[in-house]
């Protein structure tokens, strides 16, 4: 295979070398406008600011490659859209409505060592994610849980109980978290679905006064180990 079938047999080795310096120029610029604009890591961007993200690759690509696109075009774009970011930012700082339109709320995830239904459609996670996040957190169960609550930026924070405080609660660990029969297991019993905890389960009526389902395994009041 000759070297015209690699790189196309209008290509021009000095093009080739101006390729090269118009990504360096391009890839410096990208870093330069998202360090302006705040923003310390991936994991702390809100939707909007991943909107501007890809504004921002959609500019810079073009004139990478593009004999014909000079790079201070995309420098306007790129200006055009960080005064766009600035000036939105500005009045979401001024707005809470638009700051919820922009980048969500903060939603409550655990209360008082249950799942908050009264929360559970204001999100996408599934309740499995929920546990992945909190497993990584040393969370054994539940009962550890005095308050989770979900950030805008997808992060999960949380508060613990103390020591002495920890109460039965949902398993997080599949070793765990199986349905039981509750006629032949000892509780205190966990709804599978919201957490709920319970003593006693009546089998002519399985269903959790709570949310209404009817699958429950056994409570953990383990200590958390940090």
């Amino acid at each position: 295979m000759e070297m015209d079938d690699l790189i196309g047999p209008d290509s021009q080795g000095d093009f080739l070398i101006e390729i090269a310096i118009r990504t360096v120029i391009m890839f410096v610029l990208i870093l330069t406008i998202l360090r302006l604009s705040g923003r310390r890591g991936v994991r702390q961007l809100t939707v909007f600011e991943v909107a501007i993200i890809i504004s921002l690759g959609s500019a810079a690509g073009d004139p990478m490659f593009q004999e014909d696109l000079p790079i201070v075009y995309a420098v306007i774009v790129f200006a055009c859209v960080m005064l766009v970011y600035k000036t939105i930012t500005w009045l979401a700082s001024r707005s809470e409505k638009l700051t919820h339109v922009l980048e969500g709320k903060v939603l409550s995830v655990v209360k008082n060592g249950t799942f908050d239904l009264q929360h559970e459609d204001d999100n996408n996670f599934s309740k499995m994610e929920f546990f992945a996040e909190l497993r990584n957190l040393n969370v054994e169960h539940l009962g550890q849980v005095r308050d989770a609550v979900l950030e805008v930026d997808g992060t999960l924070s949380v508060l613990f109980y103390a020591d002495e405080e920890v109460r039965y609660g949902l398993p997080l660990f599949p070793t765990f978290y199986k349905q039981v029969n509750v006629s032949t297991t000892n509780g205190p019993f966990a709804c599978m679905y919201c957490g709920c905890i319970v003593q006693y389960i009546k089998e002519d009526f399985p269903q959790c006064n709570r949310c209404g389902k009817s699958k429950w395994t056994k409570a953990l009041n383990t200590k958390r180990y940090s």
